[in-house]
């Protein structure tokens, strides 16, 4: 059984729904371990990484929580299959950089997710769809309970759990949230958002994390810091954060309708015309002009649409999932051909948006 097989077509798991999810797109929780004694995957001998990887692999597979599960060595994973679940989210771009002693277990439901020898040992996640951040710490808590009394991690009483990088150390926990924001965007808010999240010491990123662009008008942010504070005050501190981003993102969209309704709705006719009667179009376009037909499914003027939709366009239209789907290599022109093909094909029964009320 291959990993595709296994895991949910999109046109599934984009109905996976949560509270606040028409702005939280998802929630997410990591833990990063390490085993005591042994080196850190950087700087780790391909046989001290097989070492690790056959000391991590079992026991990971052996939880409840996990079952049913895929697992598999990284080195047995093709490029693409690789790119298609950094795309869904599933493992960080770097962890699709690794080849042997490097591995991953993921169960069915994709909201437990473990990397192996990533740049720690072990980078083992929760991920639940809206905003549910404490559903994800208690996840995985359990999670890195089972797992330590299986394997010997990494610890000082004065440190905490080691790890690779020093903005990890302590706790190891990461709480982290990804925002669909074109209200904040449209009123030219987002980078006074962005300015009082940093100043608070939490970290506001790109679609794919540190070092990305923020494609969508999708935002990530996290924690900064994992010393000094315990898990609780951490993921207390940022729910009330994300809590306020929500609020200003609702603000800005109803001072947006209350005000300028015609920019709006010429910002998301624009958008749906375009996708469905282009026929060549980038995937940085595409996910843009998707951000704006999203918003407006959420405000109303896409009745017969359901966010689902745009939601398995977003996945659907980036370059793995559509390569994926031909047996012959894409180039870029023939992946921007093909996607407005698709998106003319999905797109030929939704009605014209409708003005806003």
């Amino acid at each position: 059984m291959s990993i595709h097989d296994f895991l949910a077509p999109p046109s599934v798991s984009c109905q996976r729904a949560g509270p606040n999810d028409r702005i939280v797109m998802s929630s997410r929780v990591r833990l990063a371990r390490n085993l005591k004694k042994l080196p850190f995957p950087a700087w780790a001998k391909k046989p001290d990484r097989l070492r690790v990887l056959e000391a991590i692999q079992p026991a990971v597979e052996s939880l409840p929580q996990l079952a049913p599960h895929f697992a598999v060595a990284m080195d047995d994973l093709a490029a693409l299959d690789k790119q298609v679940l950094v795309e869904r989210h599933l493992i960080s771009r770097e962890h699709a950089a690794k080849g042997a002693g490097s591995g991953l277990v993921v169960n069915q439901e994709e909201s437990l997710c473990v990397m192996i020898n990533e740049e720690d040992h072990l980078r083992m996640q929760a991920i639940r769809p809206g905003l549910q951040i404490k559903a994800c710490w208690q996840s995985i808590d359990a999670v890195d309970s089972a797992l330590e009394s299986k394997l010997d991690f990494a610890f000082t009483p004065e440190l905490g759990y080691l790890t690779a990088c020093p903005t990890n150390l302590g706790t190891g926990i990461r709480v982290s949230a990804m925002l669909h924001l074109p209200g904040l965007v449209l009123a030219e808010e987002i980078t006074r958002i962005i300015n009082a999240a940093n100043k608070l010491n939490f970290a506001v990123r790109g679609l794919y994390g540190e070092g990305t662009e923020a494609l969508g008008n999708v935002f990530q942010v996290s924690n900064q810091m994992t010393l000094g504070e315990s898990e609780a005050q951490i993921i207390e501190r940022i729910g009330k954060a994300l809590s306020q981003i929500i609020e200003e993102e609702e603000n800005s969209r109803a001072l947006l309708l209350e005000k300028k309704p015609n920019t709006v709705f010429n910002h998301i006719g624009r958008a749906y015309g375009i996708l469905a009667n282009a026929h060549t179009i980038s995937s940085k376009e595409t996910m843009n002009l998707l951000s704006l037909m999203r918003l407006g499914v959420d405000l109303g003027m896409f009745p017969s649409v359901d966010r689902s939709l745009t939601d398995e366009l977003f996945l659907l239209t980036q370059p793995a999932h559509l390569q994926r789907q031909h047996t012959e290599k894409l180039g870029a022109e023939e992946r921007d051909t093909l996607r407005s093909d698709m998106l003319r094909e999905r797109l030929r029964t939704v009605p014209r948006p409708q003005p806003p009320k």
